[in-house]
């Protein structure tokens, strides 16, 4: 069995402030009025784009359903489909933004131990790849190299979701999708 080591998010994880003013992020920062300073890079009906504040490569973002809970049989079929739709125009956003050789994308649902600190709000993380990304400097170094800053990847995102057909920006400055 291949293991996968990631000892630099264990700062995430043992951080002494867990957003104390916030009863859920996921709820509360796309509701805000400056997107970019919360990380919110989309939205559509249901659902959000926000990046990851402790990215395991640039691009890492979350796909959060507006519902909050932990359960995805909680979720109904219009919550569904668009969470999927924005996974899909997510995957093409970073395709033309960062060109990643591949992604993983994993729901965390259901309890504390899947969602990290955030386990009564499902969530679907993106994480782009690209062929060599993993190198020595986490291993040897214990030190993660994020080759691109957060402001960055979130300029360049923002710009590929708002060029897809249909897309404008909200009031917040987030990109607004509609799927219909």
């Amino acid at each position: 069995m291949e293991q996968v080591f990631a000892p630099w998010r264990i700062e995430w994880v043992e951080r002494e402030e867990q957003n104390e003013d916030v009863d859920c992020v996921f709820c509360e920062y796309p509701e805000r009025e400056d997107a970019r300073d919360h990380l919110v890079v989309a939205r559509s009906e249901h659902a959000t784009v926000m990046l990851n504040n402790y990215p395991y490569n640039p691009g890492h973002c979350m796909v959060i359903p507006d519902a909050h809970t932990g359960e995805y049989t909680d979720l109904g079929e219009a919550e569904l489909l668009d969470h999927a739709r924005l996974k899909q125009a997510t995957f093409d956003a970073l395709d033309a933004a960062l060109n990643p050789d591949g992604f993983n994308a994993g729901l965390n649902l259901g309890g504390g131990a899947a969602g990290g600190s955030i386990d009564d709000h499902l969530h679907t993380h993106v994480v782009p790849r690209w062929s060599g990304d993993t190198n020595f400097m986490p291993v040897v170094g214990d030190t993660k190299v994020i080759v691109e800053a957060l402001d960055d990847t979130y300029d360049r995102l923002h710009e590929a979701f708002l060029s897809r057909e249909g897309a404008s920006e909200g009031a917040s400055g987030a990109v607004v999708l509609d799927f219909d």
